[in-house]
């Protein structure tokens, strides 16, 4: 298990929503539910106080804080997909319920966590020694919200999108 777990800061949340996590993704669970002992910023006695739970592997936390603290893009969690069917489930779910598009494959979730939803090739193509493919890509991807695999593979290849 890793050493270093991201906690995320809700106000009364946080078992609704590592719920919701872990429905998206494989290998991922709810480990351990811990309750408040004594009335506390977090909640009343007895309600959930901290979740611990693991994502595709990686174990986090989220905690039920009491009052609402912003999320920003300065921290976000980015998710390698295989490919578009997998880009547009996480999409589609996240931006779901009150979710929004943000741009360049980022999306604030209804939690207002900040999300990176990127195909895995898209580092390669971003990295090709070949600046004019690699600045292809970026200006597409730039242009885009959610991403587009076939249209980032097209700019890549200099072809028009389809």
């Amino acid at each position: 298990m890793s050493k270093i777990a991201p906690c995320l800061w809700f106000v009364n949340e946080a078992e609704e929503a590592a719920k919701f996590y872990v429905s998206l993704f494989p290998n991922s669970r709810i480990d351990r539910i811990q309750k408040n002992v004594i009335d506390s910023p977090g909640g009343k006695a007895g309600t959930v106080l901290i979740v611990e739970f693991t994502l595709a592997g990686q174990r986090f936390l989220a905690l039920n804080g009491g009052e609402r603290v912003e999320y920003t893009h300065a921290l976000s969690l980015e998710v390698d997909c295989d490919d578009q069917a997998e880009i547009d489930r996480l999409w589609d779910a996240m931006t779901s319920g009150g979710g929004a598009p943000v741009q360049c494959g980022w999306l604030n979730d209804r939690y207002g966590v900040s999300w990176q939803i990127v195909p895995k090739a898209v580092s390669r193509m971003l990295g090709d020694s070949d600046t004019a493919k690699a600045g292809r890509v970026m200006q597409a991807v730039l242009q885009m919200m959610k991403l587009d695999i076939a249209a980032l593979k097209a700019a890549y290849e200099g072809k028009a999108a389809s």
